[in-house]
């Protein structure tokens, strides 16, 4: 009996936590001014459905800097993950199905690993070679890009169209039918 009050303890705990970081993803008081460029006004940068992606600029695994905007012209799926975590590994599969499948389409994901929260840095070197995975990955050694997307669950994925807009936020793992849908409606 105590076990079964345990489980139950713990279920609404994770689910209290999952509703206040989706309350909180979506009632972001940080979201940026207008964008301007050229004198031209633009979308609004933030990390709501709608706004222009913060761009940024990280290392990937062969140390060779990738920036968010050098994929525009394409959607995106910008997956935040570590190596420890269970539901990052359970959906690794599916992401990496979906890229080999998809990036023929102007269809990327960029995985970056949260390197400031891994136990050892070369930990997501390790688990891309071991999960033989060929999409790009970089790494957020000092948690700056999870500050600014405000990462609070793991994994967190957010899908950019073409433009480099938000057009939807997933908190938890994917699987490759709900990346399939969610990339059509864009």
């Amino acid at each position: 009996m105590r076990r079964k009050n345990n489980l139950i303890a713990l279920l609404v705990l994770i689910g209290l936590v999952a509703y206040g970081t989706y309350d909180y993803l979506h009632k972001s008081s940080s979201d940026i001014g207008p964008v301007t460029e050229a004198g031209e006004a633009g979308p609004e940068t933030g990390i709501r459905k709608g706004r222009l992606a913060p761009d940024f600029a990280l290392e990937d695994l062969q140390g060779n800097t990738v920036r968010l905007s050098d994929f525009r012209g394409k959607k995106v799926l910008v997956n935040f993950w570590a190596s420890w975590c269970p539901p990052c590994k359970a959906e690794m599969p599916h992401l990496q199905k979906f890229y080999g499948e998809y990036q023929s389409k102007d269809v990327v994901i960029l995985g970056v690993n949260l390197t400031a929260i891994e136990k050892h840095p070369d930990n997501a070197q390790k688990f891309a070679q071991a999960q033989q995975l060929t999409f790009p990955i970089v790494l957020d050694r000092e948690g700056a890009v999870m500050q600014t997307y405000r990462i609070a669950s793991y994994p967190t994925t957010f899908l950019l169209d073409a433009d480099g807009v938000i057009r939807e936020t997933f908190l938890g793992p994917m699987d490759y039918d709900m990346m399939k849908e969610a990339v059509s409606k864009v």
